[in-house]
């Protein structure tokens, strides 16, 4: 049996762009490596959850490991909360959540806080907010990840709570279970509500109820704390509040993907949410070197290197690389192109030369991000397999445009996995 080793490049396709003479940031990358490997396989292009949804990673991810996230998903926030080693029982209430900035009527001013709120400001603030901040009847924490990142988990001691509410995000709906992205919105912290159909559940209403009196008096204390005063006198925006979104009251229970599929596969991955997924579905875990430290090319290296250690442990090797998709929230084309670029050059200019003769390579993307749009996208996304048995077609470059010309044509992101399994067992 062949191995595998599958790479998801966060964010990766895009729309064309001005400042890059109307050609999106990848296409307009320098990508000799990937290039090479489009030339070497076969190449097609992938709706990952579907036509007219602007998917999030974590149900794009689903989907890309071939696991259909309406049937499986139960909601980002207690992923993201297991993924960064919260105690997530069924009947809490987990959100993931941004710290964001607002004005006194809480209009959103920056969704991110500037992007410059630093893991140890966003740790000091969710200490406080923690310390200071107790709701009757039941308990609340606030769990900072990475930057501006977090998870808030609600746990009733008078029994179970219901996701069935709205974000107080304004920028993401709920479709179900699912997360989508809004192209557009009003900017203002929403209140939380049950979702239609769920007005009377009383297990709803309290998590509505909880959330938007953890909201307001975490804000009181975001504004007054000594982080933000801080932030302030340096001209930073404050990290005064949290917006909630993408509840879940219980973590999912899939098939292990050992079961479903016959293969141990490894996990190597940047962000909670996506090592929240392989753990259910009892994925190995690969540390990740040299995370947020050095240039993105000594990053990209070591991550190659340690890549090509991990996959002789196992059968086939998940890696989700964040890089790409933050430069595109903040329409930062350009350097979107440069990120792609070093991605390109440290981490598969290292992989592909090293790669074992059984290994065959996967590269694609859980959903498109638009800098002209700054978010997600339903656009598909490019995708390149090459390896023993794979075949080659016509396709000369790796980039959304090309793809659309290979041999694999357009395919749905739950298909992939059954598929490069089918071509590992020859």
């Amino acid at each position: 049996m062949n191995s595998i080793i599958y790479t998801i490049l966060d964010g990766l396709g895009d729309d064309p762009c001005e400042e890059l003479d109307g050609r999106t940031p990848l296409e307009a990358a320098h990508t000799p490596n990937l290039d090479a490997l489009a030339r070497k396989g076969r190449n097609g292009y992938v709706y990952t959850v579907g036509k007219g949804i602007a998917p999030e990673s974590d149900i794009a991810v689903f989907a890309m490991l071939g696991y259909d996230p309406r049937q499986y998903h139960s909601g980002r926030g207690p992923l993201e909360g297991l993924g960064s080693g919260m105690d997530v029982r069924d009947g809490d209430l987990a959100f993931r959540v941004n710290y964001a900035t607002v004005e006194s009527n809480m209009k959103i001013v920056d969704r991110r806080v500037g992007r410059d709120l630093t893991s140890e400001e966003a740790k000091k603030l969710a200490d406080e907010v923690n310390a200071k901040l107790k709701l009757s009847g039941a308990s609340a924490e606030l769990k900072a990840t990475v930057e501006h990142r977090g998870v808030v988990l609600i746990r009733r001691d008078g029994g179970p709570l219901s996701a069935e509410v709205t974000n107080t995000d304004p920028a993401y709906a709920r479709e179900g279970a699912l997360g989508v992205a809004k192209l557009t919105f009003e900017p203002y912290v929403q209140p939380c509500e049950p979702l239609p159909g769920h007005e009377d559940d009383e297990r709803a209403r309290a998590a509505a109820d909880l959330t938007n009196e953890w909201v307001k008096r975490s804000h009181e204390i975001l504004d007054a704390s000594d982080v933000n005063a801080q932030r302030r006198k340096r001209g930073k925006l404050p990290g005064n509040v949290i917006l909630m979104r993408d509840a879940g009251d219980h973590l999912p229970k899939p098939p292990s993907f050992e079961s479903r599929y016959g293969a141990r596969w490894g996990c190597f991955v940047e962000m909670p949410v996506e090592r929240g997924i392989s753990l259910v579905l009892g994925m190995g875990q690969v540390e990740v070197p040299m995370k947020g430290a050095g240039t993105f090319e000594e990053q990209y290296g070591a991550w190659a290197e340690t890549a090509l250690e991990a996959i002789a442990e196992y059968q086939g090797l998940y890696i989700h690389i964040k890089g790409p998709d933050v430069p595109a929230h903040d329409g930062r084309a350009e350097d979107k192109r440069d990120v792609i670029e070093a991605i390109d050059a440290a981490f598969f200019g290292t992989l592909l030369p090293a790669a074992p003769k059984n290994v065959i390579l996967a590269v694609t993307a859980d959903h498109s991000t638009s800098c002209p749009k700054k978010a997600h996208t339903d656009d598909p996304v490019p995708l390149v397999i090459a390896g023993p048995g794979v075949g080659e077609d016509a396709v000369m470059t790796f980039g959304e445009t090309a793809s659309k010309k290979g041999s694999i044509g357009l395919v749905q992101g739950v298909d992939i996995m059954p598929r490069l399994m089918e071509l590992a067992r020859g």
